[in-house]
Order: C-alpha cells, then sequence, then structure tokens
C-alpha cells in the first residue's frame, strides 16, 4: 500500500496551485530545494510524473491533476476531522449557523427562541457567507448547521430537514413592461437579462457579476437586469421595484442542513428545535 503523510500532501497542493516551485516554496515557509526533493520523492513512491517541468514553466501531468482533485479532498476531510474531534471534546463549543443575509425567511428569532429552551442548549454564533460556499461551510466544519435553499444550493452529503416552502418572483424595475401583470411564466422572461452569481458556476445568467442581494436589486433598480428569487428575500420590496410571481417556477424551500456524518447531541438539539412548534413552519 503506498502511503503520503498529510504534510507531503500539502507540499504536492502548493505546487500544483501556484506551477511555480519558488512561489510554493514562499507559500509553505521552506526552502525551494527542500520542496523539490520532496515532490520528487512522492513521485518516485507513486511511480509516475505528477510535474512536466522546464526552466520556465511547470504543469501538471494527468496523474498529477488527478492526484491535485483527490488530495485536496483528502487534506479537507483530515481538516474537519481534526476539528470536528477537538469540538465533540469541548462541553464549551458555540454552535455555527451559517446562512446567507436575510436568507432565513423570517424565522431564524422563533428558532433560536425555541432552542434556547433545551436542556442542553449552546450559544449560537450566525456566520454570512456568500452566495456559493454554504454548503462548503457545512463540509469541511467550518459551520455546524446551515439555512439553505433548495433547490439551489447543493444538498449532496448534507442531512436536511425543510422549514418553509414559498413561490419565486421575478423582480422587476417598476417600469418594466411586465411590471404590471398579476404574475409570469418562465417563457415571458425569455431574452430577459439575468444576473451571474459570484463563485456559482454555469446558471443561464448572461448579465453583470453579483456577490449578494444587495447587489442584485441595486442593479435591477437601475434597468440593468431582472432577478427571480424566493419572496422572502426581496421583502420588503425596495422602492422602485415589483414583484410579480412566476407560476411555473418551482417553489423555494428554506432548509436546514448538516453534515450528514454529524451526529452529535450539539447538532441533534437544535434541529429538533428548528422543527419544533415555535421554530419551523
Amino acid at each position: 500500500m503506498i502511503e503520503l503523510e498529510t504534510r507531503e500532501l500539502e507540499y504536492f497542493i502548493a505546487v500544483a496551485d501556484e506551477l511555480h516551485f519558488s512561489r510554493a516554496a514562499v507559500r509553505l515557509s521552506i526552502a525551494q530545494p527542500a520542496l523539490s526533493k520532496a515532490i520528487r520523492r512522492i513521485e518516485t513512491r507513486l511511480g509516475v510524473p505528477l510535474f512536466v517541468r522546464s526552466s520556465r514553466h511547470v504543469e501538471l501531468t494527468p496523474a498529477g491533476e488527478a492526484l491535485r482533485e483527490h488530495g485536496r479532498h483528502a487534506l479537507n476531510a483530515v481538516s474537519a476531522a481534526v476539528r470536528n474531534a477537538r469540538r465533540a471534546a469541548d462541553t464549551q463549543v458555540h454552535l455555527r449557523l451559517v446562512l446567507k443575509p436575510g436568507g432565513d425567511a423570517g424565522l431564524l428569532s422563533g428558532i433560536l427562541a425555541e432552542y434556547a429552551h433545551q436542556p442542553d442548549a449552546r450559544r449560537v454564533d450566525i456566520l454570512f457567507s456568500g452566495p456559493a460556499d454554504r454548503t462548503d461551510f457545512l463540509r469541511d466544519g467550518r459551520a455546524d448547521v446551515g439555512l439553505l435553499f433548495a433547490p439551489f444550493d447543493d444538498l449532496d452529503g448534507l442531512a436536511h430537514e425543510t422549514l418553509h416552502s414559498e413561490e419565486r418572483v421575478a423582480i422587476l424595475p417598476s417600469g418594466h413592461r411586465l411590471a404590471g401583470r398579476a404574475s409570469v411564466r418562465m417563457s415571458d422572461l425569455a431574452g430577459e437579462t439575468l444576473p451571474r452569481w459570484k463563485g456559482v458556476p454555469g446558471g443561464d445568467g448572461t448579465g453583470p457579476e453579483v456577490a449578494d442581494v444587495v447587489q442584485l436589486l441595486h442593479m435591477i433598480t437601475v434597468s440593468r437586469m431582472i432577478g427571480v428569487l424566493p419572496r422572502s428575500l426581496v421583502e420588503p420590496v425596495p422602492a422602485g421595484l415589483v414583484c410579480v410571481p412566476v407560476t411555473d417556477a418551482p417553489p423555494s424551500r428554506l432548509v436546514l442542513a448538516w453534515n450528514e456524518e454529524d451526529r452529535r447531541p450539539l447538532v441533534a438539539s437544535f434541529v429538533a428545535a428548528a422543527l419544533g412548534p415555535r421554530g419551523g413552519s
């Protein structure tokens, strides 16, 4: 069985990211000759070249590409395991909840109040994230639970419970051709400019990149684009904008999610509170 130490994986990942031995050595705070020697030792142990090197250029081989992908996951898993082990042993640990700003559909106060009634309740630290990385917080252990929106967030590997379901609306400038409609269909929005969300690959957006709902609403106000979002994310509706229900858009679900391998009482207690009579809806 071929074994690599986590330190060796860290060395490899640094070179794979930088594609430059000197920059990687600076990043790792080690001497370049020592780093080069470590990489050669890894290649010898694996029996495959990981990099194509020249005097001016470094690039990954197919074997290097594969090791970078799986090696990064391995390092993240080790880091998460260490964090979770330390947290499991710490009786004073806080519970960390991640969500997007305003992304609680008005439920968070009730959930926190219900959780405070639990005999084992801990302090809840609230973390805010960008549009794309809330699930990363849960997978790598930076957060214990999160409020996510389905079907937009990737729930693979996460346990989850639906707290709230709501319609999606088109957010339009008040002077838009569809602003006076009682409802629209997705086909009515064909040809409209939609946002590209920062850090979110794919999607149908062709307009400017936005990082959050605040930026999106500003761009809609100045007629640069429109948006389609869960209604709760845009209430109260800012002046100059209107929300029109999109009748054939799948409903949005606010879900409470956590790592499916996390069975700590800390998490179970919060989930029970969120689903309680005063927490969920």
